[in-house]
């Protein structure tokens, strides 16, 4: 992938999905199709809530975040104000389950965060957190069945709590084929140039450190 593919700026590197309504890497989607038919033969409906987000719809998340428009969680998932926090604290809160625009691993449209549709009926809503895939969640099936059977298909998770700086994801998913040469390929540099012009609220925060975020958040993940 190019600099700008690798950033979410172009989609040059996709294939619609009309029926999820996302896109895919093209590489990624024939992996992703066995993986869905060998999980409904036992039952299990997968199903992506999120495929490819682009660079502009990263930054409407990133913004609406740190002006607390949209829902912001510490790291036991409870729920936290944006405005009672300083700059720096907002930026490492979002941190904690949010990408920096130019830096989400679902910009490449090899990531994809999953649900179970058949059992979207049992939950009170899909919020996308750790207890829904919990054991007694909507989606510890689906968590059981991914854990076992996806690496067949050439995906794992690459945030488990355990090396990455984001909090563990049970949900995301990634093709490692061409994630692991697309996160080796997003460097430091690459990510300061998709910044430059970007109207990123915490900009100030972010590129003061972004040495460090990139190694945290990008470079260091939980390999399977």
């Amino acid at each position: 992938m190019n600099a700008e593919e690798l950033t979410g700026r172009v989609r040059t590197h996709l294939v619609d999905l009309p029926q999820f309504d996302c896109a895919l890497h093209a590489h990624a989607l024939e992996p992703f199709s066995n993986l869905r038919r060998a999980a409904l033969l036992d039952g299990i409906d997968i199903a992506p809530v999120s495929a490819f987000r682009d660079f502009a719809r990263q930054l409407r998340l990133w913004n609406d975040k740190y002006r607390g428009e949209r829902a912001l969680y510490g790291a036991a998932g409870e729920p936290l104000d944006a405005r009672a926090l300083a700059p720096a604290e907002r930026v490492d809160a979002i941190l904690r389950w949010t990408a920096i625009p130019g830096s989400s691993r679902h910009h490449w449209g090899t990531d994809v965060d999953l649900i179970d549709r058949g059992r979207v009926g049992v939950a009170d809503s899909v919020s996308l957190m750790p207890a829904e895939y919990a054991p007694g969640g909507p989606f510890a099936g689906l968590c059981a069945w991914l854990e076992r059977h996806a690496p067949r298909y050439g995906f794992f998770r690459p945030y488990r709590g355990v090396h990455s700086g984001v909090q563990a994801e049970p949900w995301h998913y990634s093709f490692a084929p061409v994630a692991e040469p697309a996160r080796r390929a997003l460097g430091l540099g690459t990510l300061r140039q998709a910044l430059a012009d970007a109207p990123l609220l915490g900009k100030e925060c972010v590129l003061a450190r972004l040495e460090e975020l990139h190694s945290r958040f990008v470079a260091r993940i939980d390999l399977m």
